[in-house]
């Protein structure tokens, strides 16, 4: 991305224009001067780690105010909290407490070997939920993040009445694979096919998801960045291969119509109708219809990763609907 200024920007300059780029509202100065842990009492340890009942490791980010309002985000497969970039130091500079954790085998958490499933994902983040004793919270999820945010809303966080309302971006519920009762869905030779090519050759695999469909890079005129790409591919590439070929089946077989027909909170729901991984017409279209209080915004012309390439709109829609 070509940034328009002076001449000879300084260092200062690019980083400032390119953080205006992205949508993310400027830090305070303090943000960036003070050291991380300057109010740390000494020898106190900081923890960003909890490890859940059946032993995984699950990390986490906590940043912000503790006293005030918590937002969850919930990443897409196959990456990690980072995904959630240009959201976290967004709505950090709003004055909100900002956590994101990375899912069981992606990112910074244990590779496990099995619990890749939407039970397992939605124990794990009320566990991360219920050690922070987060309450009044804003959920929100994007893709196989979305049907996580969902599935933990209806099963832990809204009986605990944690949850104040939801969110689900480019999100998978109700259900994505084709079945006598979602006639509207993908085959599952679609699904089938991608674990194929996982096991094939999962770094050319995430570089062509990225390159192309995701952030929808294949559409003639796009505005193609490799920093995007290879930070998709980057996120991919830390988890475990196992994690993401059981992950296909978790965000593609999963029905979530209970779900949605139990979540009583206000819910947003955001998706492209030019999203090529997760089609808008069995997925947000039914899910709005599913819900008791949902809020459907469609985005002409957007991909399924229009929270990267389209921060600074995607951005200012959320903080509406959280002070609404």
């Amino acid at each position: 991305m070509q940034l328009a200024g002076q001449a000879d920007p300084t260092r200062r300059d690019v980083v400032a224009g390119g953080i205006a780029a992205a949508g993310v509202t400027a830090l305070p100065a303090a943000a960036l001067t003070t050291p991380a842990f300057a109010n740390t009492p000494q020898g106190a340890e900081v923890m960003s780690t909890i490890t859940t009942k059946d032993g995984v490791e699950m990390f986490y980010k906590d940043w912000g105010p503790k006293t005030a309002q918590p937002l969850v985000f919930h990443h897409g497969w196959p990456l990690s909290s980072d995904d959630w970039d240009a959201q976290l130091l967004y709505f950090l500079a709003q004055g909100y407490r900002v956590v994101a954790h990375d899912r069981r085998g992606h990112g910074r958490s244990s590779q496990v070997f099995d619990g890749h499933d939407m039970d397992h994902y939605a124990a794990d983040i009320a566990a991360v939920v219920e050690h922070l004793d987060l309450r009044n919270a804003v959920h929100i999820g994007h893709s196989t993040g979305g049907g996580e945010a969902l599935h933990y809303t209806a099963r832990h966080g809204q009986k605990a009445g944690r949850v104040a309302k939801l969110v689900l971006i480019g999100a998978v519920p109700p259900i994505m694979v084709k079945t006598p009762a979602n006639p509207g869905g993908l085959p599952v030779e679609v699904f089938d096919g991608f674990r194929a090519a996982l096991a094939a050759n999962r770094s050319q695999f995430y570089l062509d998801v990225a390159s192309g469909p995701f952030y929808g890079y294949n559409r003639p005129g796009a505005e193609v960045s490799q920093g995007i790409i290879q930070n998709w591919w980057r996120q991919g590439m830390i988890g475990g291969a196992k994690a993401h070929y059981d992950g296909i089946k978790a965000f593609s077989e999963t029905d979530f119509t209970e779900d949605l027909r139990i979540v009583e909170v206000p819910t947003l729901v955001m998706h492209g109708d030019d999203d090529q991984i997760v089609p808008i017409a069995d997925s947000a279209l039914l899910s709005a219809k599913l819900l008791k209080k949902a809020t459907l915004k469609v985005y002409k012309s957007l991909p399924h990763g229009m929270c990267t390439t389209h921060a600074e709109v995607i951005n200012q829609d959320l903080l509406a609907f959280i002070k609404g």
